[in-house]
């Protein structure tokens, strides 16, 4: 890995559940852009969703399907680290370390632990408070030039640079402090049943989430299904909050600008423009689901891209989680 010549860039993902279009369109697409350009390292943060109970076998199967569906999406193990984040230790120890060095008035204001904690009532553990301090730990580990964040992560990235920088404030420079940054083509993709909402893989209502891994004949009745409004017009404007989620999708998985869309559809009513971005969604991720397909099916190669990666991940995280050991005061 050139770790002189490129910046370093981490990002991670958790596998509670499929991937969905707004995952690949808001992120992972990104990742394989990006493979050239950076030191891309990518975790399959699997240690992230156990703060809400799974199904252990579900779980297994989860993690598996993430990470053969990740590498359909076109990451490529001869140029980016990719790898499981529970078969890395020194994630979890450098998170004890930096819980010690957060503020319990830090973790308290993060919005995440309110929603998540209205949404899980019967199960406000103590992981769910601290996983912030698990995020950073992530991030620090390997010491990151850059990391991708939506509007949804600004909070955990701040927390993660005061953390560093209060560290390195005590014990000399331990951890670099990340930037945070937008990818130039990230999309926000939002609930097809609830336009208001971020698209996601817990969405009560099954039509509003596009999964990677849907069939063709699903994805064409979910975007069929889409909310509109009453206006009947294809075109980007406030209140308009359904039309401009599916205009969004189009312009990402075709490359056509907003106003070239509002060009194709004018006249038309919005029947056949769900159509169209049911279709264009389909041909988008066939050759996914091919790849994804091909890979699930060969588990010792799969197994050999990640026990590879999670070396490789182990080799580099050690020596800052030891650095950082030594700074405290720890016998290693």
């Amino acid at each position: 890995m050139e770790t002189e010549k490129k910046k370093i860039v981490f990002s991670a993902i958790q596998p509670s559940g499929t991937i969905t279009l707004g995952n690949y369109l808001g992120a992972v697409r990104n990742w394989v852009n990006m493979q050239d350009e950076y030191n891309c390292i990518y975790a399959l943060a699997d240690l992230h969703t156990i703060t809400v109970r799974q199904e252990p076998a579900v779980m297994r199967k989860n993690i598996l399907d993430a990470y053969a569906s990740i590498m359909a999406c076109g990451i490529d193990p001869e140029k980016s680290l990719f790898f499981i984040q529970s078969h890395v230790h020194t994630h979890a120890e450098l998170a004890w370390i930096l819980n010690c060095y957060t503020q319990f008035g830090e973790l308290s204001r993060m919005t995440q632990f309110k929603d998540k904690s209205a949404k899980h009532a019967d199960n406000i553990n103590a992981g769910l408070f601290t996983y912030p301090c698990l995020m950073a730990a992530d991030i620090l580990l390997y010491q990151a030039d850059m990391v991708p964040v939506g509007a949804d992560q600004k909070q955990h990235l701040e927390l993660s640079r005061d953390i560093a920088v209060r560290f390195n404030g005590l014990y000399d420079n331990v951890f670099k402090v990340p930037e945070g940054f937008i990818p130039k083509n990230g999309a926000r993709v939002m609930s097809l049943q609830d336009p208001t909402r971020k698209m996601s893989k817990s969405d009560e209502n099954v039509n509003g989430c596009v999964h990677l891994l849907d069939t063709p004949e699903v994805i064409m009745k979910k975007f069929k299904r889409a909310v509109t409004d009453s206006e009947a017009v294809v075109r980007y404007g406030e209140g308009k909050e359904g039309i401009n989620n599916l205009m969004s999708i189009y312009s990402a998985v075709t490359g056509k600008t907003l106003e070239a869309i509002e060009k194709e559809f004018e006249g038309k009513g919005y029947g056949d423009f769900k159509t169209t971005v049911g279709e264009a969604v389909v041909e988008a991720l066939r050759p996914i689901k091919t790849r994804y397909e091909q890979l699930i099916k060969d588990k010792a190669y799969l197994e050999e891209c990640y026990r590879k990666a999670d070396e490789t991940a182990l080799r580099f995280s050690q020596r800052t989680l030891s650095k950082a050991m030594k700074k405290i005061g720890f016998v290693l």
